[in-house]
């Protein structure tokens, strides 16, 4: 739109109905910018109270402006069309009332009325009224779009500073440009003065997209592109921070290793794909069964480390520990498919096991693998056939490993 107004302006001193009609493209996809980038803007843009008064908006403000560049003196219909400017935006958010309110709802119902008053009251004003009041449907516009797009962004960020500043400047020149040329009228400024907001406007969002490609880069770096969860290097880092916080406080934390059995056996018979779904389900399994102030990372292929903060003992840890794998007994269903698979599982605790993060993570792996290794052994040669000619009909259910905690375990020196 903005794009089409330049290109209008370009033939507005064309002759005749010609020179007019490129005014009127013109200044309508200025404004019609502005109502576009107020729409895309709102979280709630797919209600249908939304679309509603995109329509409304675009169409009072299109009418109003061509019967300004019409003929601002004679026509009839301002008047009609100031007033519905006001009204129509009024009657959409109190007819959608009951069911729908937001705060940004109210503040471009509030603009437009105020818009609306402004209009009846000096657009048929001899001499200046037509441009006082295309000036006063810009600003209205335009302040809109910095309102809304700093309650999309709250945040301090470069980018969002420039922009929003940006929309109010390029609101403020429908303001400040008629002052200056009402009270200081020999001052002359280039037009491309007046245009700079618009620029301004453009680099803030520049650098807003830049900000969250940065942002992406930086989640992305630090967690599993599968799962969503923190992978092994955001693991270790809050794993330090949270040894440092119970060394610090005298309390303990514990860290469990989980990892699942029989995964290969899904991915070599049911695809890779479902063991993606699998690794998926578990993941919200996990984080669903554990405080908010706890971690649950994916630290490898088919292993899931979790740290439980403080209050913890170790008799809580092994009850959560039992937990996650109680909820692994469930088949997992995936197309027709019913998977179950096993975990094993190892306990260490600060301080009771380990004084640094290394040395936890060595000794609940140490534990972890004692466990799968017993289970193994304790599993008869009969069972081991059985699991492994179920690896071909994984409908029918398996045996799993249990969780083996052994305190008195310390690890290898």
């Amino acid at each position: 739109m903005i794009a089409l107004h330049f290109a209008a302006s370009a033939f507005v001193s064309a002759p005749g109905i010609w020179g007019n009609l490129a005014l009127f493209i013109g200044i309508s996809s200025l404004a019609a910018a502005g109502v576009l980038f107020i729409w895309a803007a709102v979280p709630y843009r797919e209600q249908a109270s939304s679309r509603w008064m995109f329509a409304v908006l675009l169409g009072t403000y299109t009418l109003d402006l061509g019967l300004l560049i019409i003929d601002p003196v004679a026509s009839r219909a301002l008047t009609p069309a100031a007033v519905l400017i006001g009204a129509l935006p009024l009657a959409v958010a109190l007819l959608y009332l009951p069911r729908f309110r937001h705060p940004l709802r109210w503040a471009i119902v509030l603009l437009n009325v105020g818009l609306s008053i402004f209009l009846v009251l000096f657009q048929h004003r001899a001499g200046n009224g037509a441009d006082l009041a295309l000036n006063a449907v810009f600003f209205t516009i335009y302040l809109g779009c910095g309102i809304h797009f700093w309650y999309a962004y709250r945040r301090g960020t470069a980018g969002a500073l420039i922009t929003i500043a940006g929309f109010f400047a390029w609101a403020s020149v429908f303001v400040v440009g008629p002052c200056i040329f009402a009270f200081f009228p020999n001052v002359h400024l280039e037009s491309e003065v007046w245009n700079l907001p618009k620029y301004v406007v453009a680099v803030g969002m520049i650098l807003l997209l830049l900000e969250d490609q940065l942002e992406q880069s930086k989640y992305l770096a630090l967690h599993d592109e599968l799962t969503g969860l923190p992978n092994r290097r955001l693991f270790q880092d809050r794993l330090a921070s949270t040894i440092e916080r119970a060394r610090r406080n005298g309390s303990q934390a514990a860290l469990l290793l989980v990892d699942l059995d029989r995964f290969k056996q899904v991915n070599d018979t049911v695809g890779h794909h479902a063991g993606d779904e699998l690794l998926r389900h578990v993941s919200n399994l996990f984080t669903g069964r554990v405080r908010r102030s706890d971690t649950v990372a994916r630290t490898g292929g088919d292993e899931f480390s979790l740290i439980l903060e403080e209050p913890m003992s170790r008799a809580d840890a092994v009850r959560v520990g039992q937990t996650l794998k109680k909820l692994l007994e469930d088949p997992f269903e995936f197309e027709g498919h019913s998977v179950r698979v096993g975990a094993s599982v190892g306990i260490a605790v600060f301080p009771d096991d380990a004084s640094d993060a290394e040395s936890l993570c060595i000794a609940a792996d140490l534990r972890m693998y004692a466990g799968k290794n017993a289970s193994s052994k304790a599993t008869p040669s009969r069972a081991r056939k059985i699991v492994a000619s179920e690896s071909s009909h994984l409908e029918r259910p398996q045996h799993h490993a249990v969780v083996n905690v052994q305190p008195g375990l310390q690890p290898a020196p």
